[in-house]
């Protein structure tokens, strides 16, 4: 059974990733963007790469198929919807992928190098060095990849697509990226400092808007499992 407690914290976690991350969706996506004609040399790509690509905040990750083809997990609301498939094959937009992430919707599509990485660099491999872990081979990990291709549900913090690439990469679904922000949300938790400052926000939120439940409710549960937590 599960603990709606953990529920609630693993939600709020997810929006607050969410929230710190929003930059991260104006990269890789053609709204309000032009995208610069970069020549990537794909002929030094194995099948069975890992393919990188940093952006502002967060890092997105694809599984090189072969001939410039690139597997790669991408939220998108349009997959929610009874859409035209032609409609959903084209390069996700901003607001496509930003509400993708809302409704938890995904799927782990392939995409031309130039579509994945959107003008920027690409990294090649890099997490077998960060993760110190040993790869299977290249063959394997692409066919795992072909495997999975298909409507997934979505999870910044448990399944994005640094979940996929290191589930065929490694046989194992990690991503240090969540797990860092985790314990940046730890840090916040333990410092005394929030469970004031939350507090204080709560009195405000009483003294603006009244004693409504909706309101005080809030303003001593949140400071409350922050004294708690700390």
């Amino acid at each position: 059974m599960k603990n709606p407690m953990l529920e609630a914290v693993s939600l709020l976690l997810e929006k607050l990733l969410f929230i710190s991350n929003l930059k991260l969706f104006s990269l890789g996506s053609p709204d309000g963007d032009k995208r610069s004609n970069r020549f990537y040399e794909v002929s030094s790509f194995l099948r069975g790469d890992v393919l990188e690509v940093p952006r502002t905040h967060l890092t997105h990750y694809g599984i090189y198929l072969g001939n410039n083809r690139v597997a790669h997990l991408m939220p998108d609301i349009l997959l929610a919807l009874p859409a035209n498939k032609k409609r959903t094959q084209k390069v996700v937009s901003n607001k496509r992928l930003i509400l993708g992430v809302i409704v938890k919707v995904a799927s782990i599509r392939v995409d031309t190098v130039e579509d994945f990485a959107y003008g920027a660099d690409v990294l090649v491999n890099h997490l077998d060095e960060s993760l110190q872990k040993k790869a299977l081979l290249n063959e394997e990990v692409a066919q795992r990849a072909e495997e999975r291709l298909g409507l997934c549900p979505y999870s910044l913090l448990w399944n994005n697509c640094e979940h996929f690439v290191t589930y065929c990469r490694y046989g194992t679904a990690v991503s240090p990226q969540a797990d860092k922000f985790c314990e940046y949300v730890k840090i916040i938790i333990r410092d005394q400092r929030s469970v004031l400052a939350s507090a204080v926000l709560g009195l405000v939120s009483i003294v603006c808007m009244g004693l409504a439940s909706f309101v005080t409710f809030p303003a001593i549960l949140i400071p409350f499992c922050l004294w708690m937590s700390g």
